[in-house]
């Protein structure tokens, strides 16, 4: 069909659907549409469905609302899939491959159900849409209502504090710098309105929000059994995303909004900051002792002391009197350096500053509305804003980033961008200071700040990643942001920003990291020890890092006036379980890697909820279940004691039977095992059919492992491993320069079988030799057998495991482990 031909069927199409609508025709009538409108009460309802499994819908009073979007993928937001159409009554029922809608057009209720009749998500029955006119010319306020399953349990909304399980709770979107933050402060550095629902008997659900201005989310904390939805003003444009399974949500939520680019292998390593390393000769210390004491480190951050008055892209001659230098220095060292860069730039007229002088001059800051610039006070004094929702600003901020890229840094921080700011009682802006939106596939028009607080962290963010790649063209950017928006994930990396050196707050992080997780943002972590409050005690500055050393982003970061929290801080006994855990970290690092590549391409997080990849263990999310535990991938159940600081033991509940222990390799046949807290052991467990890949200890990503690759196989259900290699700082990936293989076990009778699938890509890998250790084997084998040659092997009766070294199996090869009679 001619684009003129499909366009003329569709208004066709429609006109019919809305004449329907309109007049409340009950006919027994069916058609095909790619969207369909209704109106009723005031109030004009759009529902269309990008793909068969996610229907969207867009409501206004009078007329629609701007079809334009930060946060989802211009292919997917503009893409309509087709729906059949039928209608009885006042009742329309839209259908696609996957799912069928039903509108009552008279009231708009809206329910949305799987193609086996079951609901996914449907409105609450009393006044489900609410578009309250704004007075005196303030914007519409919104709410929506929809039913809440006892059985459901909810998830998501980024770094908020709190439970794992958002039920029960009342959550604010407004990007707040919230430093030393509790347990109950709300909101947070991060607006990301999309949630995920899973329920007990199955089934699971996502809603994405799309709408940039203070929003909240209810989950029956004011009404029982009914979510509430709503903001201060902007578009009612909300996704519901239907799935078999939570993850299959998640992948769909990644669609939508894009993935995270695959980070540079650095950025996994191990990452020591502080506010502040001051002086040249200070950082080199740490970057010297870090080599000295042999702990794996890849990463030294400067904040903002490196810079000549707080004035981001300077550099103190005092300080720093030869950072290119300084940056080289470290790189022989095989560390690399990130700079923080905040947003606001100094007023400083007539003073030779660079990033002022130009930006004034092409126009780029905020105004009030009598058009004077906005400046308000942050850590340069008197400052200025970019205006990030035009295009030409942010191609003017990623230029700024020239000289640092010359100079060899290898990332950038941003932080402050919520904005925040000083001496004011909101932390920020006035709502009124002007924007103006100069984008693709929005209408050129003026925003207030209002409409683009939320979304101001993510476009900092996406201007330095865009500069970077520009600047660099073949090297993966690394940012590093503090707040941001649905989308975000596809620019920066991100934290949970000024936590506290407490129990609790150790605690917080593994629900905010799962959560983080699952709206996008792979890439997540926390200030190991804790930024702010006085030091932690030498136990948990130690428990930290062991957790850390399983977490996405494993950074040490603190601020002035307290103590100091390297890893040698308290003495060489904690010094060397840090060592230990870090150093596990670099060996996992294969595994960690495969992850990140998966991430790229699917959105699956690479810290985890248990329940994402077990969803039968939803039901134990709340207290005393399983929200303090986490997964690191599929395969790792990471278990720290719920209360750190106890003595006492505690129950690790293991979903189905025969997990491995990580460290000892023994095999668990019990679904629960009473661990007694030690601080020199974290438990950590495999899931039985998993094959982790490691490789030999080196001390940065920068290194060549010297040795053979290691697959440590444990035999069970599904049993797979996969390994992804490239050369962890280009983009020569997306051109097949790159190496993937899984690998699988089975067991037939007395016959344990290795299974090598042929490679992709053209990468070269490091090893020539592979070690494979069989987990929870009874007894030496009578053979093991590779294309049809005999293996020699190792068993070891005290550890139950097989050794055997094989050369590299780059193609269809494999391996048969024949148990004696």
């Amino acid at each position: 069909m001619s684009a003129a031909r499909h366009s003329l069927a569709w208004v066709a199409g429609a006109a019919l659907a809305f004449i329907w609508a309109q007049r409340g025709l009950a006919a027994d009538s069916s058609n095909s549409v790619d969207r369909y409108r209704a109106s009723a009460q005031g109030l004009i309802v759009e529902i269309s469905a990008p793909r068969d499994d996610v229907i969207r819908v867009r409501a206004g009073r009078d007329r629609l609302p701007e079809d334009a979007s930060w946060a989802v993928l211009p292919a997917v937001r503009t893409h309509h899939q087709n729906m059949a159409l039928t209608q009885t009554g006042p009742t329309v029922q839209l259908r696609t491959a996957a799912l069928i809608v039903r509108l009552n057009t008279a009231t708009l209720e809206l329910e949305i159900d799987d193609a086996a009749g079951h609901v996914v998500l449907a409105d609450a029955s009393r006044r489900s849409l609410v578009i309250t006119p704004g007075a005196a010319g303030a914007p519409d306020s919104i709410e929506l209502r929809k039913k809440m399953p006892a059985d459901a349990h909810y998830f998501g909304l980024g770094d908020k504090t709190g439970p794992l399980d958002r039920r029960g709770g009342a959550f604010t979107l407004w990007n707040t710098d919230a430093s030393q933050f509790s347990e109950s402060t709300d909101p947070l550095y991060k607006s990301i309105p999309f949630m995920l629902g899973v329920a007990e008997t199955g089934g699971s659900v996502g809603v994405l929000f799309d709408n940039t201005w203070r929003s909240h989310f209810d989950f029956g904390k004011s009404e029982r059994d009914t979510l509430l939805i709503g903001a201060e003003g902007g578009p009612v444009d909300y996704y519901v995303l239907a799935g078999a399974g939570p993850k299959a949500v998640i992948e769909t939520y990644a669609e939508l909004t894009g993935t995270a680019p695959l980070a540079p292998l650095w950025a996994l390593g191990f990452q020591q900051s502080r506010y502040s390393y001051a002086t040249d000769a200070e950082a080199r210390a740490i970057a010297r002792r870090l080599r000295g004491d042999r702990i794996p480190a890849d990463v030294l951050y400067l904040d903002i002391d490196y810079q000549d008055r707080n004035r981001p892209f300077t550099v103190s001659s005092q300080a720093f009197p030869d950072l290119p230098g300084f940056i080289a220095d470290l790189g022989a060292m095989h560390l690399r350096t990130v700079l923080i860069t905040d947003l606001h730039i100094a007023r400083a007229p007539d003073e030779h500053y660079a990033p002022y002088d130009s930006g004034a001059a092409q126009g780029v800051f905020l105004e009030r509305p009598d058009g004077s610039p906005y400046v308000g006070k942050v850590w340069p004094g008197d400052s200025v804003f970019p205006d990030f929702s035009r295009t030409s600003v942010r191609e003017w901020w990623g230029g700024l980033y020239a000289d640092f890229v010359h100079a060899g840094a290898a990332g950038f921080w941003n932080d402050m961008n919520e904005p925040a700011l000083f001496d004011v009682r909101s932390k920020t802006m006035p709502l009124d200071t002007v924007h103006r939106i100069e984008e693709a596939g929005f209408e050129p028009r003026q925003a207030s700040h209002a409409e683009m607080h939320n979304v101001y962290g993510m476009l900092n963010s996406r201007a330095t990643y865009e500069g970077l790649l520009k600047l660099a063209p073949d090297r993966r950017p690394f940012v590093l942001t503090r707040a941001s928006y649905a989308g975000g994930q596809r620019y920066a990396a991100t934290w949970t920003g000024d936590n506290t050196s407490t129990w609790n707050h150790l605690r917080l992080s593994i629900a905010m990291l799962n959560n983080l997780g699952l709206s996008g943002f792979a890439y997540a972590g926390d200030d190991i020890g804790g930024f702010s409050g006085p030091g932690p005690s030498p136990e948990l500055l130690t428990r930290w890092i062991e957790i850390g050393a399983f977490n996405p982003i494993f950074r040490d970061h603190c601020e002035k006036g307290k103590t100091a929290q390297e890893p040698w801080v308290g003495g060489p006994i904690q010094e060397a379980i840090r060592r230990r855990y870090i150093e596990e970290r670099y060996r996992l690092m294969p595994y960690l890697y495969a992850l990140a590549e998966e991430n790229s391409r699917t959105g699956l997080p690479l810290m985890r909820p248990v329940f994402l990849e077990f969803p039968q263990q939803v039901a134990r999310t709340g207290p005393g279940g399983n929200a303090d535990q986490f997964m690191l991938g599929p395969d790792l159940l990471v278990t720290p004691a719920p209360i750190g600081e106890s003595p006492d033991p505690y129950l690790v509940s293991l979903p189905g039977s025969g997990w491995y222990d990580y460290w000892t390799g023994v095999r668990q046949n019990l679904a629960e095992v009473t661990e007694t807290p030690r601080l020199d052991r974290l438990p950590v467990w495999v899931r039985p059919g998993s094959i982790i890949p490691r490789e030999p200890l080196v001390q940065s990503t920068a290194e060549l492992p010297r040795g053979n690759l290691q697959l440590w196989v444990y035999p069970g259900p599904d049993c797979v491993g996969h390994l992804y290699v490239d050369d962890g700082v280009s983009l020569a990936y997306r051109s097949g320069d790159y190496l993937r293989q899984s690998i699988r076990c089975r067991t037939e009778e007395n016959v344990t079988i290795v299974e090598f699938d042929a490679r992709e890509g053209r990468y070269q890998p490091w090893w020539h030799e592979i070690e494979l250790t069989v987990h929870g084997v009874a007894g030496s084998p009578r053979r093991v057998v590779l294309a049809e040659h005999t293996v020699a092997s190792r068993f070891d009766a005290k550890t139950q495991t097989l050794h055997i070294r094989l050369p590299d199996q780059p193609g269809v090869s494999q391996l048969r482990i024949e148990a004696a009679p």
